[in-house]
Parts: structure tokens; C-alpha cells; sequence
């Protein structure tokens, strides 16, 4: 969209929009930069983008639309699939006669208003609209293809052949058979492809009685997602052992797979695991994302001095960095955003994984293969002998991997880990029980990081005050001052503000947020080993004196950082209490 600088210096002025003396400022830099007037004014914070969209759309006539206030049918919906809508920021909304009417961030892209009129063969009207309204018409997509997939499983479960009555085992031939009927094909398939849009972590399938319940982990919470009649139970585990080359006749042993799936906006790999149960064999599957955006330290939620602890030992050429949690608090995520900050040409980087979780250029991936004797601690060995600079080694689980890490660290590479502990003081005392040595330790550590993930709240959440006696039951009085404190200095709470006037926050639930809550965050506590810590190492090693001294070197713990976190609207406290007491 095109409006000349004068003009829409003429009208932000007018209206009040943004003070003369700031335009002016905007104007001398846009000529010096050569950019427009509109993008200087979005750059320096004096409008959004959305606002300068919508001033746009008013001086050149195009119309406005909120797609908010608009119920868009699913069948006009569909006519531009989910991904282009996505990726080219175009929504149908409107259709009459041989018109179709679509809002656009930005009108001018003609490229993808012709393709849309290609594909349907319509009169393409553009309208403009602003981020908010995609946003909510994207959320539409998937409420539409959540419908679509219940009916489709509900419909297929009816068409079910039983193919053995009489109680026997079915043989292997029997269940191949079933694993291929479409029916059975087309659940499992629908199941998966639920699962992704709904943002699930895990699938569980679960053979019960007189039923089969299936659950989604969505942002760490498990959910009731479907049931299915016990007749589909066979066909479903059947199908996922084809899809994940598993034993179809075996039934007694847990077994372990792995397949991949690709859908138009993701290519998602499924880690299987079977187990016998009293009704049958329990499915459950983790869907990692290969094509997952990238991430970066503050997006994960480190900030402040957390941060520049990271930063510091990053920049280190050798020693251990360790991230430490139980299952599925982001360890891994954690590693590869480091592994992303030190990806630069002049260094090798080898990882040795079970799994490989996601795919990153330029770094040498190896998976674990216990079954031909391929473990942690011999692939750890090869590695050093492939010139790295840096390792990164999935886990440290026992002396040999650990004793070896340590040995790589002390021969001139950087290592990246993780630890299964509670806490980043926890840590020590597992690496000594392990057999390490702690002189070998305080040569080697060089930060440990222990995290947790926390829910986030949506757009909507409702402010309150804390009162003292609701404070004291939640928290010492020590705890609340740190996380004060480190408001106060990324200067986040107002000048001469005290504990009594910080506001926290509650979820508001809603059509988009069921439980008033989307996607996870971490909250971390990182534990630098410095000079006084090394000799606590050396002489106690107790995880108490280790996070005591921390502490008072200006640790925030993983609960503080919580606190922070409610006080500053990202989430409510009940989530964060519910994170660390898990």
C-alpha cells in the first residue's frame, strides 16, 4: 500500500495519533534512511503496524474488516487451504454470486491475491485486516478440522470388520489383515493428524473394558480426547506396529519404534512405545516436530542474570554445561537453542542423541542404538576421535558416560548435557553418586541450569492484588523479594513501588483457550559454579549448602523465578506451584 510521506504525516498529526515534534524526528530519519515515513514510525514505537494499516487503509479507501466480528462459514473457510492462509496471511470470508472477498495484511501482494483466484476460480475482492483478526481466523481452521476428525473416526469405528469371535488369539496374518483395513487406516491416520493440530505432546491410547480411550498431552496437561469402541482396539495397535516396524504376534514384551509423518504445515516424527496391559497393549507416542521454529534464550524465558550466566560460560572454550529436570521439562529444547547460539562455521559440532529430537545444519547428529551395543558412552568415545569442538551428549545416566564427558571437557572441547535431577544444585551429589570425583568436577562445571515448564496465559487474564496473609502461605517473604528484586532491576515494576503493590494474575478461559492458558515457558534457575562453590564441591557436596551459597551469590531458584514470571502477567502462581511440586 502506497501513501506518500506528506500525507501521512498530515494525518497522524491531525488526529493526535502521534506529537508533531515526533513525526518530525521520523521524517528526517526516514530521509536519511531512505525508508518509508509509515515504517520509521512502526520502528520507533510511535504506531503499530496494525495501526498504521488501518490509517492506510482509511486515506487510500480500501475497506477495514475485523474478522472477530464475523462468523466465516467453514466451506468459504476452506477455500484457501489452511497452510497458504497461513503462510500468505490471506483469510476467505465472503462470497456472493462469483465474488469471494478475502483480508489481506497486505493488499498489494498480488502474487497470492492471483493464485487464490486460480485456485477458485472467484472475482478476488481485497480487504484489509490486522494480525489479530488472521490470528482468530486461523483458530478457525482448526476448530473446523476438529469437527471433521471426530466425525470421521466416529463414522469409520461403525465399519469396523471383527475378524475372530471366538476369544482366540489373533495370528499375525489375521492382524496384518486388519492393520490394512481402511477403516482401521483411516482412524489411525485421522488420530495422528488430531493430535498435531491439536498442538499435542503425546498421544495415549489405552485399552480399557468396554472401551478404548484415547488422551492428548497438551502443554503438559493430559486430556480426554475420544473413545473408541474396544472392536478397534487390535486393528489401532496393529497399525501403528506396521507404520512403526514392530512384531505384530508380539504381545507380551514392550516393544519400541519410531515412524514419521508429514502434513502441509508439518513433518512430525512419532517415538512409540507399547506396553502389555490387563486389556491390551497400551499405545503411547511422542510427537516430536522436525520442522519446529527456532528458538532463542529469551523466548525459552531465561532473562537477567540467568542469562548472562549462559551467555559467559557459551563463550567458554571447554568445560561442562549441564540442564537438568525430570522428563519432559524442555531440557532438550534448552540444549539445541545453546547448540543454535554456538552453530557458527569455524566450529565442528557433534551430538550423540537417543532420539535425534530435531534436525540442525551443519551440526553431525548420532542416535544411540543399545541394541547393537551402540550406548552413549561408545559413541562418546568416536566422537572425541572426530576432531569436535563441541559435544553435546543426550544424556549422562551412568559413571562410564559421565567419566567420559568429563574426560572430553578436560581435553579442550565445550560439553552440553543433561542431567535427571530436581535441581541444578541436585546435580553434584547425582554426578558423585554417579562415582564422579569432585576435584574432576570443579575442574570441568561451568554452569547447570534446572528448569521447569509453565503454562502461559492467553491474551485474557484477570488482574488481582495479593494480600499478606495469602503471601506468607505461598511463599516466604525472602522468596517474593527475589523475584522482586529482579523486576526491579530489568526495571519492569515502577520507581519507589514496593512487594504490596505488585499485581499478579489469573486465567480467563475462552473460545480459542479452553483453561485460559496456551503453550509452556520455562522457569530456570542457574547455577554458576564460581570460586566458593568449587570449595563446597570439594568439601561437602550437599545440594543444600550448594544452593544456599548460590543464593546468596544471586541465584534466582526455579520458584523465584516463577513469581517473576506471575508478576509479570506471563503466568498464574497455582501453575507455577503446580510445575515445581510436581
Amino acid at each position: 500500500m502506497h501513501v506518500v510521506g506528506e500525507e501521512l504525516k498530515e494525518f497522524v498529526i491531525d488526529s493526535g495519533l502521534v506529537a508533531k515534534k515526533d513525526v518530525d524526528a521520523a521524517i528526517d530519519e526516514s530521509k536519511k534512511r531512505g525508508q518509508p515515513l509509515g515504517d520509521v514510525l512502526v520502528s520507533r514505537g510511535y504506531l503499530t503496524e496494525d495501526a498504521l494499516r488501518r490509517i492506510q487503509a482509511y486515506m487510500l479507501g480500501i475497506p477495514f474488516v475485523n474478522l472477530k466480528e464475523h462468523h466465516i462459514p467453514i466451506d468459504i473457510l476452506a477455500l484457501i487451504p489452511e497452510p497458504i492462509a497461513r503462510t500468505h496471511n490471506i483469510i476467505a470470508f465472503k462470497k456472493e454470486n462469483d465474488s469471494l472477498e478475502v483480508a489481506m495484511l497486505d493488499v498489494e501482494d498480488l502474487a497470492s491475491i492471483d493464485s487464490v483466484r486460480k485456485k477458485t476460480g472467484l472475482k478476488i475482492l481485497p480487504r484489509l485486516t490486522d494480525t489479530e483478526s488472521i490470528k482468530y481466523a486461523l483458530l478457525q481452521y482448526q476448530k473446523s478440522l476438529k469437527d471433521e476428525f471426530g466425525d470421521i473416526i466416529s463414522t469409520e469405528a461403525g465399519k469396523i470388520r471383527i475378524i475372530s469371535q471366538d476369544g482366540k488369539e489373533l495370528s499375525g496374518e489375521e492382524l496384518k489383515k486388519m492393520a490394512e483395513d481402511l477403516p482401521i487406516v483411516r482412524i489411525v491416520d485421522t488420530l495422528l493428524r488430531h493430535a498435531i493440530v491439536q498442538g499435542a505432546s503425546d498421544i495415549h491410547i489405552e485399552p480399557m473394558e468396554d472401551e478404548v480411550l484415547v488422551r492428548y498431552r497438551i502443554d503438559g496437561i493430559l486430556h480426554d480426547a475420544m473413545t473408541l469402541p474396544p472392536a478397534a482396539a487390535a486393528g489401532i495397535v496393529a497399525r501403528i506396529k506396521v507404520l512403526s516396524n514392530l512384531k505384530l504376534d508380539e504381545k507380551r514384551l514392550p516393544q519400541d519404534g519410531r515412524f514419521k509423518m508429514e502434513t502441509e504445515s508439518d513433518r512430525v516424527s512419532f517415538r512409540v512405545s507399547i506396553l502389555p496391559t490387563f486389556f491390551g497393549e497400551k499405545t503411547v507416542m511422542r510427537l516430536l516436530r522436525e520442522t519446529g521454529e527456532g528458538f532463542t534464550l529469551d523466548v525459552l524465558g531465561l532473562h537477567g542474570e540467568n542469562m548472562e550466566r549462559i551467555h559467559h560460560a557459551l563463550k567458554q572454550t571447554t568445560g561442562i554445561i549441564l540442564v537438568s529436570g525430570p522428563t519432559g521439562s524442555g531440557k532438550t529444547t534448552t540444549l539445541y537453542t545453546m547448540l543454535d547460539i554456538l552453530n557458527r562455521p569455524d566450529v565442528n559440532i557433534s551430538t550423540i542423541e537417543d532420539p535425534i529430537e530435531y534436525q540442525m545444519k551443519r551440526i553431525n547428529q548420532t542416535q544411540v542404538n543399545p541394541q547393537i551395543g551402540f550406548t552413549f558412552a561408545n559413541g562418546l568415545r568416536s566422537l572425541v576421535r572426530q576432531d569436535p569442538d563441541i559435544i553435546m551428549v543426550g544424556e549422562i545416566r551412568d559413571n562410564e558416560t559421565a567419566s567420559l564427558a568429563i574426560n572430553a571437557a578436560l581435553t579442550g572441547h565445550l560439553v552440553l548435557s543433561t542431567i535427571h535431577t530436581n535441581s541444578a544444585a541436585g546435580a553434584i551429589p547425582r554426578l558423585i553418586d554417579m562415582g564422579v570425583e569432585p576435584f574432576l568436577l570443579v575442574s570441568t562445571l561451568r554452569v547447570i541450569i534446572g528448569q521447569r515448564l509453565v503454562r502461559k496465559f492467553c491474551e485474557e487474564k484477570e488482574e488481582y492484588v495479593m494480600d499478606k496473609v495469602t503471601r506468607a502461605k505461598i511463599a516466604s517473604d525472602a522468596e517474593f523479594n527475589a523475584a522482586f528484586k529482579a523486576l526491579q532491576d530489568e526495571k519492569l515494576v515502577k520507581t519507589g513501588s514496593s512487594l504490596d503493590d505488585l499485581r499478579f494474575y489469573r486465567p480467563i478461559p475462552s473460545a480459542e483457550c479452553e483453561d485460559g492458558y496456551k503453550t509452556r515457558i520455562g522457569i530456570h534457575e542457574v547455577l554458576a559454579v564460581s570460586p566458593t562453590i568449587r570449595e563446597i564441591i570439594l568439601h561437602s557436596s550437599t545440594s543444600d549448602a550448594l544452593e544456599a551459597q548460590a543464593k546468596k551469590e544471586g541465584m534466582l531458584t526455579m520458584f523465584e523465578d516463577g513469581l517473576y514470571k506471575a508478576a509479570r502477567g506471563i503466568t498464574s502462581l497455582e501453575e507455577v506451584l503446580r510445575a515445581i511440586t510436581e
